[in-house]
């Protein structure tokens, strides 16, 4: 072993005095390239949240009930979560009438300050009860109706005649309007318990 260790620091005197010999300067490390960098995982990010107010049935009446979701929730988000239906915490003390879709509605507006859901085709007409969650949801979301697509684009109302009342630019949706397969319902949001605020 030390013999081998020996060799080893005699050869590299000799190369070092061999170099310096033929006139090739010593040098220190040489730096090249980019410094070696491992896995690293970036911090993680807290996403905003903000509250959203869905309005299910407790005891038969309308209650509000606070949902946390991510920044910035719009009406389609607020739409998704009511007909996605109570979690199961909230199931214990709350119901819906309205019908747990697999895909979510499309949300539409028209040029006054209605608000249009279109339902899939197999979706029955919705109760009364159905439609004040729905326009209590609605009318309390950050409804921006200019951002979402106009009615026009999925082909009218649905055979609807009816006509919602127009409010002034940038007031809230106060008409909702469920469209489904050959029928339609409106709901005006009065009357509806007050909304939580985040």
């Amino acid at each position: 072993m030390k013999r081998t260790r020996l060799a080893a620091l005699t050869t590299g005197l000799a190369t070092a005095l061999t170099l310096t010999a033929c006139g090739v300067p010593p040098s220190g490390v040489i730096e090249a390239g980019e410094a070696a960098t491992g896995m690293s995982s970036p911090a993680p990010r807290t996403a905003n949240l903000v509250l959203v107010s869905l309005y299910f049935l407790q005891d038969g009446r309308l209650t509000v009930h606070a949902r946390k979701t991510a920044a910035p929730a719009n009406v389609e988000e607020a739409v998704r979560m009511l007909f996605a239906g109570p979690t199961v915490a909230e199931s214990a003390t709350v119901t819906t009438e309205l019908p747990h879709l697999k895909v979510g509605p499309q949300v539409k507006s028209n040029s006054g300050s209605a608000v249009f859901v279109v339902l899939p085709k197999d979706v029955a007409p919705l109760s009364q009860t159905a439609m004040q969650q729905l326009a209590c949801t609605v009318s309390n979301a950050d409804v921006t109706l200019a951002a979402l697509p106009s009615m026009a684009a999925v082909g009218g109302t649905g055979g609807s005649s009816a006509q919602p009342p127009v409010t002034k630019p940038g007031s809230p949706a106060r008409t909702v309007h469920a469209v489904g397969d050959g029928w339609s319902r409106t709901q005006t949001a009065d009357s509806c318990p007050e909304a939580i605020r985040s």
